[in-house]
C-alpha cells in the first residue's frame, strides 16, 4: 500500500511540474503577423501610471510562500489571485494541496512586461525540483498570480475550483 501511496504522488508531482512548464509556453495562432498599433505618449504614460511598482525577487518570494502557506488565515490571501473573489475558499484549497505535496517555491528573477510580470522560480514537489515561470497580473492596484496559472496548479494537484473553467 505504501508503495502505491508513492507513486500516486510522484506522478501527481510529475503531473504538476510538466503542467507548469508547459503553462508558460505560448499558443502560435497562426502564421499572420501582429497587427500595428499605435498609442499616444500621453495614453501610455496613463497606462503605466495605473500600473503598481514591479515587484522584486524579494517581494514574489514572500507573496507565493504566503499564499502556499496553510496556516496563514485565507483573508490574507485573497488578493495573491487574480479574480480570487470568484472562489473565495480557492487560496486555502491551493495551500493545502501544495502542503501535500511538499510543494516548495524560490523565486529566483522577476521580468516585467508592462502590464504583467514573470518570476522564474524553482518549483519544487516532493524533492524534485524544476523551473518554471510564474506569471503575474496587475488588479486592483496589485500583482496577483495570473487566474489560469492557479488553476492548472490547482487542477494538477487534484482539487477543483468554481473560478477555474
Amino acid at each position: 500500500m505504501k508503495l502505491r501511496t508513492t507513486g500516486r504522488v510522484a506522478i501527481a508531482g510529475l503531473a504538476v511540474v510538466a503542467a507548469l512548464g508547459l503553462s508558460a509556453c505560448s499558443d502560435d495562432k497562426g502564421d499572420k503577423p501582429a497587427a500595428k498599433t499605435t498609442t499616444s505618449a500621453s495614453a501610455a504614460a496613463s497606462a503605466t501610471a495605473d500600473l503598481p511598482p514591479v515587484p522584486t525577487v524579494e517581494q514574489l518570494n514572500e507573496q507565493l510562500n504566503t499564499a502556499l502557506d496553510p496556516s496563514v488565515p485565507n483573508d490574507q490571501k485573497l488578493d495573491f489571485v487574480q479574480g480570487g473573489e470568484a472562489d473565495p475558499e480557492l487560496p486555502n484549497r491551493l495551500a493545502q494541496a501544495a502542503a501535500d505535496a511538499n510543494v516548495q517555491v524560490q523565486v529566483t528573477e522577476v521580468t516585467s512586461f508592462g502590464d504583467s510580470v514573470t518570476a522564474k522560480a524553482d518549483f519544487t514537489v516532493n524533492g524534485q525540483t524544476n523551473v518554471v515561470d510564474v506569471p503575474f497580473v496587475a488588479e486592483d492596484g496589485k500583482w496577483k498570480v495570473q487566474k489560469s496559472w492557479a488553476c492548472t496548479m490547482l487542477t494538477n494537484l487534484g482539487q477543483t475550483s468554481v473560478a477555474c473553467p
